[in-house]
């Protein structure tokens, strides 16, 4: 892959003597588990175990820096900052700061690459993505492509992220949390975390996104069917998208299956 800007991405940094016990308290993984040079990925859930919102969280700039959506950085910080009561940590976003992939080169034939003038790692979801890095904007390479092969890539694979999840919308596990490394079960307590422990030691969590082609451009919303319904459309693009499938109901239903009066098929990704 070649480098690119993640131009949707946005930064928003955790500060102060109290930031990691802080988000320790709320996120789904491990923070106390975070050393340098490697990432965690994480989500924030509501109560109810819901996805509210996904991000990386990495040490660097003197503070955990979450590489979130860039659409819903704003409301990241609110929540987050919801939150905070008397906790001493500073919250803000970081705009000065970008997100990039395969970052490569030097800087006017410099002898720091530009990977290393920023805060490098490898994605920690799923091998075959691609390394990340965050770094100041203005000592970046300018003219980079922007998010669309990376998007590409990552539905390729079947990894959902952001977007594909909507907000309040799909429980942690349904949305594969726990394959694609989001999850600590051992961490202790975390917002939404009573029942995404009890589905997992339930084996309640049947459903997963898995991603759907199709022949025709597809519906959010639109319930897919084979001999019986078995999922419904959770995210879009163009002709493709993700489905929150009951697995249980596919392995019993070959198909031919249908979004409304698209045809289309459904993909279970290796990690799954």
């Amino acid at each position: 892959m070649e480098p690119a800007h993640l131009t949707d991405r946005a930064v928003i940094a955790l500060a102060g003597a109290e930031a990691r016990s802080f988000l320790q308290g709320l996120v789904t993984n491990d923070v106390e588990a975070l050393v340098p040079g490697k990432a965690l990925y994480a989500a924030l859930l509501t109560p109810q175990g819901k996805i509210l919102f996904d991000f990386f969280v990495v040490e660097g700039e003197g503070a955990l820096l979450l590489d979130c959506a860039g659409v819903a950085a704003e409301a990241l910080v609110k929540r987050l900052k919801l939150y905070r009561l008397r906790a001493k940590v500073e919250i803000e976003l970081r705009p000065q700061l970008g997100v990039y992939i395969v970052l490569a080169g030097h800087p006017d034939n410099r002898p720091v690459p530009y990977a290393d003038r920023a805060v490098s790692f490898d994605d920690p979801r799923l091998e075959g993505l691609p390394r990340r890095s965050i770094g100041a904007i203005a000592e970046m390479p300018a003219g980079l492509p922007g998010p669309e092969a990376y998007h590409a890539l990552r539905r390729k694979l079947g990894v959902p992220e952001s977007g594909d999840f909507g907000s309040d919308h799909i429980f942690a596990l349904d949305a594969g949390l726990d394959e694609l490394r989001a999850v600590s079960f051992d961490k202790g307590c975390y917002v939404g975390q009573e029942l995404t422990a009890r589905m997992k030691h339930r084996g309640t969590a049947r459903k997963r996104l898995l991603m759907v082609k199709g022949a025709g451009a597809l519906t959010l919303g639109a319930h897919i069917t084979g001999k019986g319904e078995i999922g419904e459309i959770a995210a879009v693009h163009d002709a493709e998208g993700f489905a929150l499938i009951r697995l249980d109901r596919l392995a019993e239903d070959a198909g031919p299956y249908a979004a409304g009066d698209v045809a289309v098929t459904i993909s279970k990704p290796a990690f799954l």
